[in-house]
């Protein structure tokens, strides 16, 4: 274990939703208040993916990802599968029979404390436009995995940002070059 570890956490700055914290020489951010984030791999019965995409101000640009939100932010004791359940129908307008959880996973442990959920929802139907709330301004797409290498490659060439999450599903492609 590094020297740095077992120096005593400080909290340089607290928002509404981020902490940025100090641990020796190490500057990192987490999520404030507990608050968690739930990542839904929407997959449909004829094998098309539910992707999303928005602006994301820090990339100044909009990129594409897997539907996510945030658990307890709201309800510290809420259920994983419940946020996940009530993001995706928000911002997909896609509602799932069966919300599965693969496991805890950390986005960039260099440098953010948080991990997210990743759940799998299947036996999808289709209820409302989606879009999200308050401002959101969220699209949808219905990508066939069979197509989804060249998705990213034109949302990449029209200067969208490509979430990293995604690499789940280009694994394949990707390993065999």
């Amino acid at each position: 274990m590094p020297g740095d570890a077992v120096l005593p956490e400080e909290i340089v700055w607290q928002g509404k939703f981020i902490t940025a914290k100090r641990r020796g020489k190490w500057e990192y951010v987490g999520r404030a208040r507990g608050i968690r984030a739930a990542v839904i791999l929407a997959i449909d019965d004829e094998d098309y993916v539910v992707l999303v995409e928005q602006y994301r101000v820090p990339l100044g640009a909009r990129c594409i990802e897997l539907p996510a939100g945030l658990v307890g932010d709201h309800d510290a004791g809420e259920d994983v599968t419940l946020a996940a359940g009530r993001e995706l129908e928000e911002e997909t307008g896609y509602r799932a029979a069966r919300i599965d959880v693969i496991g805890e996973f950390y986005s960039s442990p260099g440098m953010v404390s948080e991990s997210y959920t990743l759940v799998r929802a299947s036996g999808l139907t289709q209820i409302s436009r989606g879009g999200g709330v308050d401002g959101e301004d969220i699209t949808v797409h219905r990508v066939p995995l069979s197509g989804l290498v060249a998705f990213i490659a034109e949302r990449r060439a029209n200067g969208d940002a490509i979430d990293g999450k995604l690499l789940m599903l280009l694994g394949p492609e990707i390993l065999r070059g």
